[in-house]
């Protein structure tokens, strides 16, 4: 079988990068005439040929690189897992091939850049879930190199992100609560860890300063460990000592999940005593069939548009970097009470 010829086989024999070759084989702007012909010829000797779709339109085949983290994958945090199947629905449509490097923690730690792009094996990178800040700013080093962050943004804004819209969906959670009678309302979810997680609190706090409810510093609670990430079961959330609140609004269903468990363990019933809703709508199959109230992440729009974003970043390097929000909608089960 003859191996086909990709974009970064050529980059890497006229010494340029994939987005130059990119736009030289498809008439863009931002490469001399010289090198355009250069570029071409290299790819003619080297056999490439374009895809083409059944309408018979001219359709490059890309090789998509995915980047994640083990930090992120603990026994019930695989969200990601399915945004990654996600991510290779998409490709599939697209015609793409796609190759998925999870980044080990020590490798983490040691700012080691993903074995992807070292070895130029693929035209353009996605990223699933935020590293760590100093790895972070390794990643930014390779700003030219097509990529895209996926379910997180950074505030320098220099690589396209997707997300969900944290802020409005925790404001409508909140806000859900508080029609069904809720005003001692928790945050449970480590501030700063992520800007998803802030955006999110920062959504329930516009929903209790509209309806005049204070605050209370108590009543924000982490959901896992600083250091090394861990949450869900292993992680035992600190529940106020007094003065319990009615209902507690976490940032994700794992959380979620893992403060039902915790609360029954003390006595208390749920919705009875006190409601909780989540975020996500995902819950790892280990855990059973959920019964959470939450706020729906469409993680077929997200990857779909993640990919629609590199593959234009890949064909046209000079747009500029934004934010894409996706909404999301709220799921109505069996974990909110009615109170008066």
């Amino acid at each position: 079988m003859i191996k086909s010829v990709r974009l970064a086989d050529i980059a890497e024999k006229t010494g340029v990068s994939v987005v130059t070759v990119s736009k030289a084989l498809a008439g863009k702007k931002g490469v001399s005439e010289e090198l355009r012909a250069q570029i071409r010829m290299t790819a003619d000797e080297m056999g490439y040929r374009p895809v083409h779709t059944v309408q018979g339109k001219k359709s490059k085949s890309y090789t998509v690189g995915v980047v994640t983290f083990e930090r992120l994958f603990n026994e019930t945090a695989s969200f990601y897992w399915k945004m990654y199947q996600g991510l290779t629905m998409q490709t599939v449509k697209q015609n793409c091939f796609m190759m998925l490097e999870v980044i080990a923690i020590a490798d983490e730690e040691r700012l080691m850049r993903p074995k992807l792009l070292d070895e130029e094996r693929v035209d353009g990178l996605i990223v699933i879930g935020k590293p760590e800040r100093e790895y972070l700013k390794m990643l930014y080093q390779n700003k030219n190199f097509p990529m895209v962050f996926l379910d997180f943004y950074d505030d320098e804004l220099i690589v396209d992100s997707v997300i969900s819209e944290g802020y409005y969906g925790m404001y409508r959670m909140t806000e859900y609560l508080i029609q069904r009678g809720h005003e001692k309302i928790a945050f449970v979810g480590m501030l700063m860890y992520t800007e998803s997680i802030t955006d999110r609190y920062f959504g329930y706090s516009k929903a209790l300063l509209e309806h005049g409810i204070a605050q209370r510093p108590e009543w924000i609670i982490d959901d896992r460990n600083a250091e090394d990430g861990c949450m869900g079961l292993p992680y035992r959330i600190s529940l106020p000592k007094d003065n319990m609140p009615t209902a507690f609004v976490c940032n994700n269903d794992v959380t979620a999940y893992a403060l039902i468990r915790q609360l029954k363990e003390e006595g208390y019933r749920v919705p009875e005593d006190i409601s909780v809703v989540g975020y996500d709508d995902y819950l790892h199959v280990d855990l059973g069939e959920s019964r959470i109230t939450t706020y729906a992440v469409d993680i077929e729009r997200m990857t779909q548009t993640a990919l629609e974003v590199l593959l234009g970043r890949i064909a046209d390097g000079m747009t500029d970097a934004r934010v894409h929000v996706v909404s999301g909608r709220l799921v109505e089960r069996k974990s909110v009470k009615r109170i008066n």
